[in-house]
């Protein structure tokens, strides 16, 4: 059965409490996703820190669309489809740099104005003047026209019409006021590079993971588990290494997850850790309350400093964690293939301890190198493998679902609960067929 123009069927795919295998294993579902998912909702394209002076860009992707983040002269923040509308050349290559006042197009020098207007063509005399007027090429660069700056993470909406940023988002945004915030200047900055590497799975195998709270005492007993034994072998009084204060949360029991809560958006989006976190008990870095509350206030900042939320899905394809300044974006390749990108972020006017931990948890927990995250990537592949299985079609995401969840906004629910994974897959469904017509 074709899914194309026939929005029922792809609707049908998600139930209340199952998804149907194809949303990860066909080819025809992914490349809808491309076309009407990555294009209807609001996605991370990057950090108005990567590109802090006019001329400053940074290549990436909004689902399969290549774009270019630029800062232009006006100092806003653009973005820009990397493509150049003479012969359809990739403008820039690099993955970042400063580009001056203009874009230079490498295959035929036509040039271009950091907002994506013409400026030049050599040997513009060869082109008719009203032809060259009236054609697609004078338009330039196509931007797109949908962006927003929120406090330094850059969205955009490829789709000319569609929800708001405001609405899309909503309460959700609260994450990443937190994690601004948790900077006694109230600014970040990227920093420590970025980690990438490919999982030979769907996409959103990874999104689904990020709030599957049933899973890290299994899946990294070997790894985290091992770490902590060998932790507790260490001679009495041995400081406690900042590495097995980072690892050994993932092996708590369900009772802890349970406790912790998730807290559930509409739109797909939604957070684990509401009363707990594996991020609330780090050892407190000398100087860091004090700069918090001269900055904000004592009371002010011990809110900010006690809000430890674990992992927040913007959906479709980024995870936020604010205690420990760290955001993954997980980037479409095809049906079986995501690139993962880990990003690393310094709380201005913080002590550099905190940076220092941070780049260890990514290296720790994130980083191809990494042991934790060897065990997830292994269940994915088995996942991917094990999904083209005949013999049965259907994923389960029915862990405590209750009746009507469906038309409930904000809503706390227990930390094992698989409700917010099933806000994803509705939120998929609406996006996906939001701009699906059928033939006519």
């Amino acid at each position: 059965m074709s899914y194309r123009n026939n929005p029922a069927a792809v609707s049908a795919l998600v139930r209340p409490t199952e998804v149907h295998k194809d949303l990860f294993i066909n080819e025809e579902i992914f490349d809808l996703e491309m076309e009407h998912l990555f294009a209807n909702t609001w996605v991370y394209v990057g950090h108005a820190s990567q590109v802090p002076n006019p001329g400053d860009f940074y290549t990436t992707t909004v689902g399969n669309q290549p774009v270019i983040m630029v800062r232009h002269t006006d100092k806003t923040v653009r973005v820009l489809h990397n493509r150049c509308p003479h012969k359809g050349v990739m403008v820039a290559s690099d993955a970042c740099g400063n580009t001056g006042k203009f874009f230079r197009c490498p295959y035929h020098a036509w040039t271009f104005k950091t907002d994506g207007q013409l400026l030049s063509i050599p040997l513009k005399k060869g082109y008719d003047a009203e032809q060259l007027k009236s054609c697609e090429a004078s338009g330039g660069m196509a931007a797109v026209e949908n962006v927003k700056d929120y406090r330094g993470f850059v969205f955009c909406r490829l789709n000319p019409e569609g929800q708001s940023f405001e609405a899309f988002f909503g309460e959700s945004l609260s994450t990443i006021d937190n994690m601004v915030d948790r900077s006694p200047q109230g600014r970040l900055e990227v920093a420590g590079g970025v980690l990438r590497y490919l999982h030979d799975c769907n996409w959103k195998m990874l999104v689904d993971n990020q709030t599957d709270t049933c899973h890290p005492m299994v899946a990294h007993e070997s790894s985290a588990g091992t770490a902590v034994r060998v932790w507790e072998e260490a001679p009495a009084g041995t400081p406690k290494p900042m590495a097995v204060e980072q690892f050994a949360p993932f092996i708590s029991p369900y009772e802890f997850f349970e406790d912790m809560g998730i807290r559930v958006w509409e739109n797909g989006h939604g957070h684990t850790g509401v009363s707990n976190s594996i991020h609330a008990a780090y050892s407190s870095v000398p100087g860091y309350l004090e700069a918090m509350e001269e900055a904000y206030g004592k009371e002010r900042a011990h809110a900010i400093l006690a809000d430890t939320r674990h992992n927040t899905c913007y959906f479709p394809n980024i995870m936020i964690k604010g205690p420990i300044q760290t955001l993954r974006v997980f980037k479409p390749l095809a049906a079986d293939k995501t690139l993962v990108e880990s990003w690393t972020f310094r709380l201005v006017g913080a002590p550099d301890k905190l940076l220092e931990r941070t780049l260890m948890y990514n290296r720790l927990i994130n980083a191809p190198t990494s042991v934790v995250g060897h065990d997830d990537h292994e269940v994915y592949e088995r996942s991917q493998h094990g999904l083209h299985s005949r013999g049965r079609d259907w994923v389960n995401v029915g862990r405590l679902y209750e009746p009507g969840e469906e038309d409930r906004r904000n809503t706390i629910v227990n930390g094992t609960s698989e409700a917010q994974m099933r806000n994803q897959y509705r939120a998929w469904a609406d996006y996906m067929t939001a701009t699906m017509k059928e033939p006519a």
